[in-house]
């Protein structure tokens, strides 16, 4: 009779969507599927600016990483930024775009300058993310598609823009080393 108990209860627990971990008062999922392939929760972590506390960022691949090789050398892979207060889309913009510059050096910038604007032209158009509004950055089929709350709003071309965008945490000059720590599983 225990066993079976036992084994009624450990099912259930296999049932049950596994909640990976709490950020910030955002539950994350630990694991979701993007392009057709499960990917697990590497890390999370919240960004903070001051004393404000901006958003909750967690970064998913299809297998646990390290550094930020491991995680370039994986595809696909998201990073979702869950938001914990308003931004307009300029203050939104203006940090990816600063992020984008202090990570990678002004050749490859050049190189993926077509793509930073079409990024500034699809989070212009959100005008203003919300607390609670869900903004993610997925790699699938070498392009970066971005999604507001579920919904996609366009797809960026190229993998090296990614890799670009990707620094912006886990570059040399992060945009917050204890979140870049927390998004390397540390």
């Amino acid at each position: 009779m225990m066993r079976k108990f036992l084994l009624a209860l450990l099912a259930l627990c296999f049932a049950a969507p596994a909640l990976a971990a709490e950020v910030g008062g955002v539950k994350l999922d630990d694991r979701m599927n993007v392009g057709g392939q499960e990917l697990v929760l590497n890390g999370a972590g919240i960004r903070t600016k001051v004393v404000f506390k901006v958003y909750v960022a967690s970064l998913y691949l299809p297998a646990k990483a390290t550094d930020l090789a491991g995680v370039l050398a994986k595809g696909p892979r998201r990073i979702q930024m869950n938001l914990l207060r308003n931004l307009s889309a300029d203050d939104l913009v203006g940090a990816l775009v600063d992020g984008l510059n202090d990570n990678n050096p002004a050749a490859e910038m050049a190189a993926v300058k077509a793509q930073t604007d079409q990024l500034v032209s699809i989070m212009k158009a959100f005008k203003e993310v919300k607390e609670k509004d869900v903004v993610t950055l997925d790699f699938v089929d070498d392009g970066t598609k971005v999604g507001l709350n579920g919904a996609d709003k366009g797809v960026i071309k190229g993998e090296a823009f990614n890799k670009a965008l990707v620094r912006i945490w886990l570059g040399d000059k992060p945009v917050q080393a204890d979140l870049k720590k927390s998004l390397l599983g540390g």
